[in-house]
């Protein structure tokens, strides 16, 4: 399945979201520290309800240990500034979709890290910033496991 990173996530609500995002599709949700919240937080267990034991959460202390540790083939940088659009990738089994924090994005230097192989965009109107974070997180991961046909999916 796919792996959906966040760096450095600021809001707990929005990675309880992603934890139930994870439980209902199969993927796997890795988070880059330092996390805004501790995991424990009413607000990411009540977002995320009761979907924690049935999701794959992994915290690394860093992006250079999630890389080790993954040692992924593909990633792509969501982002406003990039040119491709996230629809335009023919996604793989274990490519890694990764999301920046809340609200400023993924930084300078985590976009021009050389495992990163492409920076795509979500299609927004002109003049908005951004969308959230796990609704973000939501239409990049039901676009590749729809391009797969939803494996294990009813």
């Amino acid at each position: 399945m796919f792996r959906l990173m966040f760096h450095e996530p600021a809001i707990p609500g929005n990675t309880g979201n992603a934890i139930r995002l994870v439980a209902g599709t199969g993927c796997e949700l890795h988070l880059v520290e330092p996390l805004g919240f501790d995991l424990s937080e009413s607000k990411l267990r009540r977002a995320g309800l009761d979907y924690h034991d049935l999701a794959s959460v992994t915290v690394h202390a860093s992006l250079e240990e999630a890389w080790r540790v993954l040692a992924p083939e593909r990633v792509f940088a969501f982002t406003t500034q990039a040119r491709t659009r996230y629809t335009d990738i023919a996604y793989r089994e274990g490519d890694v979709l990764l999301f920046g924090t809340e609200p400023t994005g993924l930084p300078r230097q985590v976009l021009a890290d050389p495992r990163i192989t492409e920076q795509v965009r979500i299609p927004m109107l002109p003049g908005r910033r951004s969308m959230n974070l796990s609704n973000a997180a939501a239409v990049a991961v039901y676009e590749a496991w729809r391009q797969h046909g939803y494996p294990g999916g009813v």
